[in-house]
């Protein structure tokens, strides 16, 4: 695309061959974490839609996901992909992301109700974790991510608290998953649509496989505000793909909390005091029980 006049006949004679009848007279590029280029389209009419363009293989995923999940309102829905499938075009959500939320019980609540019981278990595949990226065990998926995230804390946490997650993940997943479902991968504040302190959206799916109570305790995890064992287990309750003791729960939340604490070293060291005091209070109770696995 060698200007803007170009980029936009382009984009409209995508709109064209899919016989929707808009003329796209402004396209805003977004920021954003993706590796693609994101775009916001302002039609005529008034009219907003999203254009994102990427390697065919992260499209071809992402509208897979879409398309699963097509009767979930939270989602945006998918208008047409390119026929190259290098890029598709979905509806605008109106609202912000991240900020001006309401009490995490609320929007955590709305999402395992319209989003997370909604999650249907894939069985063609035997591979684990982001789709691009298959891992032969969740056990292996996990155990990335946690090299990862002490690799982004430096020296925010120590070797103890390293090991402590090593011990957990040892302990939680010594036992292979049994049930895998098509996950959004990346439900954290930063993709949810907030209006008038509702949740109304989430956007931005980096689909993958593993059990649900993934997808639920990243978005527990992924804002420092009340991380609330008790707020937790509440919600959990209503989740209807898993099922497990309240201790194992925290364990996992805690699993999450030290991933969460490496990308917030990383991205957003203003929110690492929460944090912080968070992974203390947790890690209280954890330890003991820990300590109690090795004797």
């Amino acid at each position: 695309m060698h200007n803007n006049n170009q980029h936009m006949q382009d984009i409209n004679k995508l709109f064209q061959e899919h016989r929707i009848d808009e003329e796209i007279v402004e396209a805003e590029m977004m920021s954003g974490t993706t590796a693609g280029r994101v775009f916001r389209l302002r039609a005529s009419s008034g009219e907003q839609y999203i254009l994102k363009w990427d390697d065919s293989e992260q499209i071809r995923i992402a509208r897979q996901f879409l398309e699963t999940y097509s009767d979930v309102r939270l989602l945006p829905s998918l208008l047409f992909a390119g026929s190259d499938s290098t890029c598709f075009v979905y509806s605008y959500m109106t609202g912000e992301t991240h900020y001006n939320r309401g009490p995490k019980k609320s929007w955590l609540t709305r999402l395992v109700k319209e989003l997370f019981n909604t999650y249907v278990r894939v069985a063609d595949t035997a591979s684990w974790g982001r789709m691009e990226l298959p891992r032969r065990t969740w056990r292996e998926f996990n155990q990335i991510s946690i090299e990862e995230a002490r690799e982004n804390l430096g020296d925010v946490l120590g070797t103890e608290d390293y090991d402590l997650v090593q011990i957990l993940v040892n302990r939680l997943f010594q036992k292979e998953e049994d049930a895998r479902f098509i996950l959004h991968g990346d439900t954290g504040v930063h993709n949810f649509v907030f209006e008038q302190k509702e949740l109304i959206g989430v956007i931005d799916p980096s689909p993958m496989v593993g059990p649900v109570i993934y997808d639920f305790l990243y978005a527990f995890s992924s804002s420092p505000d009340d991380l609330d064992p008790a707020m937790l287990w509440e919600v959990f309750e209503q989740l209807e793909h898993a099922d497990m003791h309240q201790s194992r729960l925290m364990e996992e939340a805690m699993v999450h909390l030290y991933c969460r604490i490496g990308l917030s070293n990383k991205h957003h060291p203003q929110d690492l005091p929460e944090y912080l005091r968070a992974w203390n209070e947790w890690g209280q109770h954890i330890m003991h029980t820990a300590a109690e696995w090795d004797k």
